[in-house]
């Protein structure tokens, strides 16, 4: 759960990112100056997201050896959780300092972890994947880009591949003024007019401490 302390320090890292025209530098500079302690990144819970541990239990879904993309990775804990259940696993992340983190932390892992950028990706360009799970990194992205986002994750998902998109919510005519930030039905339309097919949409309450509205949203691509 991120603290006032912790989204002070973030908010203050994302404007300065945004001053020098540059949307995706702080994810960096936020993980670098953490120098290991994972108490200063804001998301890392060190454990699978329970948006999705739910899911992939009620989906009941194997990997059958089956190829997965992370978008966004962060400290591993959702990339490893895909491998625990047979998908071969790329996860991927903006920041050096984040993939040397889940390489520490996960040893042994089966996934491999690699350094790109969503907006101009030139590690995972050329790549297609059986699924593809992005989580809160659409909602870290400011609105000028996020259509950018969106068009590099569609070109990424294989024919008759899932797409699992999770993601706090909000209604078009709702602020959305600090980050993460809540995305609309709207924007993530645009996923449907890049050609793929929205077979699942959930709006709910994720219960915590304060409760969030999150969609999960799951996309086919049946060409």
């Amino acid at each position: 759960m991120m603290t006032e302390i912790d989204k002070s320090k973030v908010q203050k890292l994302v404007e300065q990112s945004y001053a020098r025209n540059d949307p995706t530098g702080w994810f960096e500079e936020l993980y670098n100056t953490a120098q290991g302690d994972e108490s200063a990144i804001p998301w890392a819970d060190l454990t699978v997201n329970p948006n999705l541990a739910n899911w992939l239990k009620q989906q009941n879904l194997q990997g059958q050896g089956k190829t997965a993309l992370v978008v966004g990775c962060g400290l591993g804990d959702d990339a490893e959780a895909l491998a625990n259940i047979g998908f071969k696993v790329l996860g991927f992340d903006i920041s050096p300092t984040a993939i040397a983190w889940c390489q520490k932390r996960f040893a042994d892992s089966q996934v491999n972890y690699a350094i790109d950028d969503l907006l101009n990706p030139t590690v995972i360009n050329s790549r297609h994947f059986d699924f593809i799970l992005e989580s809160y990194t659409l909602q870290a992205l400011p609105a000028n880009v996020r259509h950018q986002g969106i068009e590099s994750i569609s070109k990424l998902l294989a024919p008759q591949g899932r797409l699992l998109i999770i993601c706090r919510g909000r209604d078009v005519n709702e602020p959305a003024t600090s980050l993460p930030f809540p995305l609309t039905k709207e924007e993530l339309a645009y996923f449907e007019q890049l050609g793929l097919e929205q077979i699942r949409f959930e709006d709910y309450l994720d219960q915590g401490s304060k409760p969030v509205r999150r969609f999960r949203i799951e996309y086919k691509l049946f060409k």
